[in-house]
């Protein structure tokens, strides 16, 4: 468990500037660089979408800029929010109505509210009185996964959502752009793919918390200026100079709608934790491989069949007769991984649902683990930097949890 670590961030770290900017972009709050990109495509439309998970190939395709809506964080002090919503769920749509109601997404032409949970669900209901004017979709993602019955009800609907966009001024969608756009979309997930796999075949390379923020930052840029970004990124890196620690290397699991304040995942990092893979920005990792853009290939069938044949497991995703639990298993046993921490958001209904069962499937494995919650303005860390380090002791010292 011997790891080696450059400090992030330092004059003399080769990604310091790229961090900064992928920084920059994660936390303004007022989209600077979408009201750029408007006024660089006048008559392109700007979606947002609510995590985790929307075809943004299909949005590039007739001509949308798609946005990630992940709420304000830690950075919003919630007043009007509170008051649409009941005190016992999770924090994220207190927050973006926050946001919605200062105005900050009035650059937003459409926003779409993918199937994770009844929050979601109201949160879109809440938007369509709130803000009449913008574009809200409901996209019922498929838990059929039978190519003649799930697939083909979510061609359906991307058919549906393309025609609403294409209703507010984008362009028609064809088989061509839609195939350049899963084709760009391939490149990407490369760049995240090879990202990765150098962050868990050297954590002290790429931390967390600063993958993080280089994935994070591809919510408010288009496909190509994104993947231009983690390729300069891992260049950079490819440069760092170690420096030795003894960490854990763990999974964190349960992240995957609201997301925890970066300075959480720093915390776990500073507590002895090398966090080799994590569900925290699920939506561009949740397609494992590239979708078909064979040239004889209907491209809307094949972004349909890449969620329904290759979709990561998660919370939010039915998986039929498989096993709950036994990817993650894989993914440990692949990794290298010495355990797992689950980190869900408070009150998050599909996470907190989920994890009894993922913690069956690593009892029978006989996988070490730990558990926290946290709300996306969770500003005192010290309790979860205290248990962070206390099950990396253990599993150093024992190979388990005491």
């Amino acid at each position: 468990m011997n790891t080696v670590h450059d400090t992030p961030g330092r004059s003399d770290d080769p990604a310091a500037p790229l961090l900064a900017r992928a920084q920059t972009l994660v936390t303004d709050l007022s989209l600077s660089s979408v009201h750029a990109w408007k006024t660089q495509h006048p008559d392109g439309l700007i979606v947002g979408y609510m995590p985790i998970y929307i075809p943004r190939p299909l949005l590039e395709a007739l001509g949308c800029l798609p946005v990630s809506l992940f709420g304000g964080g830690d950075q919003v002090d919630i007043i009007k929010g509170d008051s649409y919503f009941q005190s016992y769920i999770c924090h994220i749509p207190r927050s973006t109505i926050e946001l919605l109601q200062s105005h900050r997404y009035d650059v937003l032409d459409a926003v779409l509210f993918p199937s994770i949970c009844d929050v979601i669900r109201n949160l879109s209901g809440m938007w369509k009185l709130l803000h009449p004017q913008q574009l809200a979709e409901y996209v019922d993602l498929p838990q059929n996964f039978s190519p003649d019955i799930g697939g083909r009800f979510y061609r359906l609907e991307m058919q549906r959502i393309a025609s609403a966009l294409t209703s507010r001024g984008a362009r028609p969608l064809t088989d061509d752009a839609l195939r350049e756009a899963c084709a760009r979309e391939n490149v990407r997930r490369a760049a995240i793919r090879d990202m990765d796999a150098i962050r868990a075949r050297q954590p002290w390379r790429i931390a967390a918390s600063e993958a993080y923020l280089i994935i994070r930052a591809g919510g408010v840029l288009d496909t190509v200026e994104h993947t231009e970004l983690i390729r300069a990124f891992t260049a950079a890196v490819a440069e760092r100079k170690p420096r030795i620690y003894d960490n854990v290397r763990v999974i964190v699991v349960g992240s995957f709608c609201e997301q925890p304040p970066i300075d959480l995942i720093r915390t776990l990092e500073k507590a002895g934790c090398d966090i080799l893979d994590d569900d925290f920005q699920l939506g561009l990792r949740l397609i494992e491989g590239d979708i078909d853009t064979s040239p004889n290939q209907d491209p809307l069938s094949a972004l349909a069949a890449a969620f329904i044949d290759h979709g990561a497991a998660t919370a939010s995703r039915y998986i039929a007769d498989c096993e709950k639990g036994a990817a993650l298993v894989h993914k440990v046993r692949t990794l290298g991984a010495d355990g797992v921490i689950f980190a869900a958001a408070s009150f998050c209904d599909p996470a907190l649902l989920d994890q009894p069962m993922l913690e069956a499937a690593l009892d029978r494995a006989d996988i070490p683990y730990t558990a926290f919650k946290f709300s996306e303005n969770t500003g005192q860390f010290q309790v979860i930097r205290e248990q962070a380090g206390a099950f990396s002791d253990s599993v150093k010292l024992w190979g388990k949890v005491a």
